[in-house]
């Protein structure tokens, strides 16, 4: 009964310590947007793995060997002198989708570490379609006690605003 007792309080006190001491939780981003232009109109403008420096505002620069073949590896400088690599996991225009992911983490340019993501073209109403973007990715800091530059919230923060501006560009880009 004594040591019962003792293993109960010690677990009580032991176990905060533990569950915060677990490190960071998987984030996620979803978004979608309606486009008034076919799927094969908006498949055009994102099937090809560099086209992503015409619909994505803060990328000024996209190398790439062209290929849509897994493994291909896209290097994209951003506006602000940043480079990210992604490589590419899945092209499949029958199904208007790719996965990609960061092959090479840089905080100052996305503060995300572990980022993969998917990108879709889907039919909508009225001859119309749906684009859907999403992700999983862990955030830019990976032990306990972030700094906020580097934090969930963070990470959470600037994907969405990377999805938000891309999203919109690619509507206006299709419906023009």
């Amino acid at each position: 009964m004594k040591k019962t007792t003792v293993c109960l309080v010690l677990g009580i006190f032991l176990l905060p310590a533990l569950v915060s001491a677990h490190g960071p939780s998987r984030q996620k981003v979803s978004k979608e947007i309606e486009i008034n232009a076919s799927p094969d109109k908006v498949w055009a403008i994102i099937s090809d793995f560099c086209s992503i420096k015409n619909w994505l505002p803060p990328v000024t620069e996209c190398a790439s060997d062209d290929s849509h073949e897994a493994n291909t590896l896209r290097t994209l400088t951003l506006a602000n002198g940043e480079v990210l690599i992604e490589q590419l996991l899945k092209h499949k225009p029958e199904k208007m989708m790719y996965q990609y992911m960061i092959k090479e983490a840089n905080v100052k340019a996305l503060p995300v570490s572990s980022y993969g993501s998917t990108i879709m073209v889907q039919a909508g109403e009225n001859g119309g379609s749906v684009l859907t973007w999403k992700s999983g990715f862990y955030r830019g800091y990976m032990n306990n006690n972030p700094p906020p530059e580097l934090s969930d919230e963070a990470a959470v923060t600037a994907v969405s605003a990377v999805y938000d501006a891309g999203l919109g560009k690619i509507k206006e880009l299709a419906e023009q």
